[in-house]
């Protein structure tokens, strides 16, 4: 195995890790419904359940480390990572803006733009992390193409539901990511059963 595919093995052993992205869409849900009219508006609520969710973060961060060992990019692949991901976080942001909001310089479009924002840059992390699936394409393009759909309200009042629509969308996308990480890589500790099982023989 050359260099580059060490790099792109690492990168999806990385990258792969959906149970992350249910954690995110969970998130993402539970922001909605804090700000929801009808859900549960405390922030006690809020609070509560985000520190849950945290703690099953914490859990599944140590179910990978344990499963599937510790893959740590180089620095130089994770510095360019993360510039890329805030340029794009900056660009959706003032696209959003720009596209429907209630700053005076917004065109003010009947669109969700967090459902354009969010689906556009799911797909722009995966496709410069470890590339774009078939899964990624349907799901995240899916949530982009909803929310370009001139249906919306105006002014950025959509913009709960596209919350619940991109955490709907990061859940499935993050189980569909650690379904296809099992079957490329199984489990360290499955890895050691058999080579325990080798080394009997």
């Amino acid at each position: 195995m050359d260099r580059r595919d060490v790099d792109s093995a690492v990168a999806e052993n990385t990258h792969l890790r959906g149970l992350y992205g249910v954690v995110g869409g969970l998130l993402a849900i539970i922001a909605a419904a804090s700000n929801d009219d009808r859900g549960p508006s405390s922030r006690w609520f809020f609070g509560i359940a985000a520190l849950v969710v945290g703690l099953a973060a914490l859990a599944i961060w140590r179910y990978y480390n344990r499963n599937f060992g510790r893959a740590t990019p180089s620095s130089s692949d994770t510095r360019r990572t993360v510039l890329t991901l805030m340029i794009a976080t900056l660009v959706m942001v003032g696209g959003s803006l720009l596209l429907s909001s209630q700053m005076s310089w917004s065109l003010d479009l009947p669109v969700n733009t967090i459902a354009i924002g969010l689906g556009g840059l799911l797909l722009f992390a995966v496709a410069t992390t470890v590339g774009v699936r078939l899964h990624h394409l349907v799901i995240y393009g899916s949530l982009l193409i909803a929310g370009a759909i001139p249906v919306w309200e105006r002014g950025g009042m959509s913009s709960n539901t596209g919350l619940y629509m991109a955490g709907a969308a990061m859940i499935v996308g993050g189980l569909l990511d650690h379904r296809l990480l099992v079957q490329r890589f199984g489990s360290a500790t499955a890895l050691e059963q058999e080579d325990d099982r080798a080394g009997a023989q």
